[in-house]
């Protein structure tokens, strides 16, 4: 046991600000002692007291219910205790302190989910996953926390690791008995395990980047020439007037960042000033945002006014743009202003027509967005995932393509450690295998009393 898992700590585990009751959290070897200073009573567990919270003195601070849940029956796997007040802030911050006095500590942020993972209530992938529901930002990132949290996604990465150790020990043996005169690596079966693993990973793999595009969501750049529409195609899809439209080129001088949803995915819309060379020294600065925007976006919407495109290609009004652009940025070409011509042609490809003033094309333009990032809206079972589980995963497919080549060439002390690699990289979702500065890292991301 740790420093860690050896003091008892305390912490309001309920939101900051006035409400109609909030939570002081006691968890550690010296909890039920502590309650039953400021409570005065012997706690039964899993009993609802009403009683009187004291302070040193003996002055009664509040009047609440203390609940005692006894170890190992708890969140973190330890003696809690939870007094339920008053929700004022000044009431909870006097009982804490009473508990500080008594011999508690302040709780780090994240401290109690983090006793709960090391004391093997939760995995590392559930533990995220309470994370995630707290700061859930739609209906589906909150259910697919919530499969999270009760073990759907811990247990496809577990079924995944104990196909990869069966795997491995079909090849282990292969190694240990080389004066066989039988080639074991030409075992059928070892090649049928190995394809069947690796199509798995990938249809997990599928399945995080739609639980990742719940939790993450996607930061997408308006960009094009002034006056071509942006700020009014930023107002179209945010639904109200973020951003300040005139017919005064250059009206947009700074990144106007809004939060918007489509369809329960989190959309980060950034728009920019119009690309042109400039005297202005503040809309030069502006540009220079623009293109650094640029630069860091998942999508980028390359907007046109439709009367300057009849001469030329969309891409020829603003050449500087591609020169700056990662290629590996996907960008949507939007012709705006439609209202102003004849006919409106038809969508094509990554071609969208729309009038961003008259919400004209909008809604296909929304439902365009979320095929382009590869969000898939009857998707059912989805947990929710984050950049590192996808980075494991990815690596995990990376050490199994190398581990079938290793097989075809017969090289088996290769081929077990690319497995080896690959089952390592798949335990560190669940925290089987992980350092303690990864550790550190997520749980610093917590609130206190969590």
């Amino acid at each position: 046991m740790t420093l860690l898992n050896t003091d008892t700590i305390a912490a309001i585990a309920t939101a900051q600000g006035k409400g109609g009751v909030g939570i002081i959290r006691i968890s550690g070897k010296d909890a039920y002692t502590i309650a039953s200073k400021i409570t005065h009573t012997a706690l039964k567990p899993r009993h609802a007291h009403f009683l009187d919270f004291k302070n040193t003195n003996d002055e009664t601070l509040d009047q609440g219910i203390a609940l005692y849940f006894k170890a190992p029956h708890s969140y973190t796997g330890e003696d809690i205790v939870e007094l339920q007040a008053h929700g004022g802030p000044i009431v909870l911050n006097l009982i804490l302190q009473v508990a500080i006095e008594h011999g508690a500590r302040l709780a780090k942020p994240g401290e109690f989910t983090e006793r709960a993972y090391l004391n093997d209530k939760i995995d590392l992938a559930q533990a995220e996953a309470i994370a995630d529901m707290i700061d859930a930002s739609s209906e589906q990132a909150a259910k697919s926390a919530m499969r999270s949290l009760q073990g759907a996604f811990s247990k496809e990465i577990d079924t995944l690791v104990e196909s990869l150790i069966h795997l491995r020990i079909h090849v282990e043996a292969a190694i240990d008995f080389p004066e066989e005169e039988i080639d074991f690596l030409a075992d059928e079966h070892i090649k049928t395990q190995l394809t069947h693993v690796q199509q798995n990973v990938q249809s997990v793999l599928h399945n995080s980047k739609q639980g990742a595009l719940l939790r993450e969501g996607i930061e997408i750049v308006i960009a094009g020439k002034p006056n071509a529409g942006k700020s009014s195609l930023l107002n179209a899809l945010a639904g109200k007037e973020s951003a300040i439209v005139t017919d005064i080129a250059g009206t947009t001088r700074d990144t106007l960042r809004e939060y918007i949803q489509i369809n329960g995915i989190p959309v980060h819309i950034i728009d920019t000033a119009g690309l042109r060379v400039s005297d202005d020294i503040i809309e030069t600065e502006g540009v220079r945002r623009a293109l650094e925007a640029i630069k860091k976006a998942d999508h980028i919407l390359l907007v046109a006014d439709i009367n300057d495109t009849k001469d030329k290609n969309i891409t020829d009004l603003v050449p500087e743009f591609f020169e700056h652009i990662p290629s590996h940025i996907p960008i949507t070409y939007i012709y705006n202003k439609v209202d102003l011509t004849n006919t409106i042609p038809q969508n094509h490809d990554n071609h969208l027509f729309i009038s961003a003033k008259h919400d004209i094309g909008i809604d296909k333009l929304r439902d365009y967005l979320l095929k382009a990032i590869g969000y898939e809206q009857t998707s059912e079972g989805i947990f929710t995932a984050r950049k590192r589980h996808i980075n494991a995963l990815n690596s995990a497919q990376d050490h199994l393509e190398i581990a079938a080549m290793h097989l075809a060439h017969r090289n088996g002390e290769l081929l077990a450690e690319e497995l080896n690699l690959a089952q390592k990289g798949l335990s560190s979702i669940t925290g089987e295998f992980g350092a303690d500065d990864l550790l550190g890292e997520i749980f610093s991301s917590f609130c206190i009393g969590k």
